[in-house]
């Protein structure tokens, strides 16, 4: 029986061309993680790991889809190799019942790993540079003005406002103003 793992993004929902796929191979089951793959914990695969048996193919659309790493990797192909489970891959074309694809298995899972390691390096740097020009990433502050900072506080202080009135009022929330309050207190 082939047994089919499909891997997607919160980000990029769209599992549809993974699942026609697996279809397109004949894939009898699959199942289904909407998880960033650097998570160790998935649900879908472990439940997929679970239902395979002796004699079954474990299939996924793309390599990088089924682990998290090269070593991830390596230690599922060789958990499935133990259980006597064939390992395919269908856009890298990969059949591990083959020295040839066990070759080409370990090659692309270390391209796949030096491709993740390359964007977060970018992402990293170009966090970097903006930090640099002065640029802070996050949301931007609620109270802007150090006046309004300070009518905050002020009002907090003055306790003839309630915590509800004050927060109407600068239109801020109870954690935010909890925030605010608690730069100016000394430590």
């Amino acid at each position: 029986m082939k047994i089919g793992y499909v891997r997607i993004s919160k980000q990029e929902q769209n599992e549809a061309l993974q699942i026609d796929a697996l279809k397109a191979a004949v894939c009898e089951k699959w199942f289904v993680d909407k998880i960033t793959g650097s998570k160790a914990e998935r649900k879908g695969l472990n439940e997929a790991l679970a239902y395979v048996r002796p004699g079954d193919t474990f299939m996924v659309w793309k390599l990088d889809r089924a682990g998290r790493s090269l070593k991830h990797l390596i230690e599922l192909l060789k958990n499935l190799q133990e259980r006597g489970i064939e390992f395919m891959s269908l856009t890298e074309q990969i059949n591990t019942t083959t020295p040839g694809g066990k070759l080409i298995f370990h090659l692309m899972g270390s391209l796949a790993e030096f491709e993740r390691d390359l964007i977060r390096e970018r992402t990293n740097a170009g966090l970097a540079a903006a930090r640099a020009r002065g640029r802070v990433g996050g949301r931007p502050r609620k109270l802007k003005t150090n006046k309004k900072i300070a009518l905050a506080r002020q009002m907090f202080a003055d306790q003839s406002h309630s915590i509800p009135e004050i927060c109407e009022t600068l239109e801020i929330s109870r954690a935010t103003l909890y925030r605010y309050v608690k730069e100016n207190l000394p430590t």
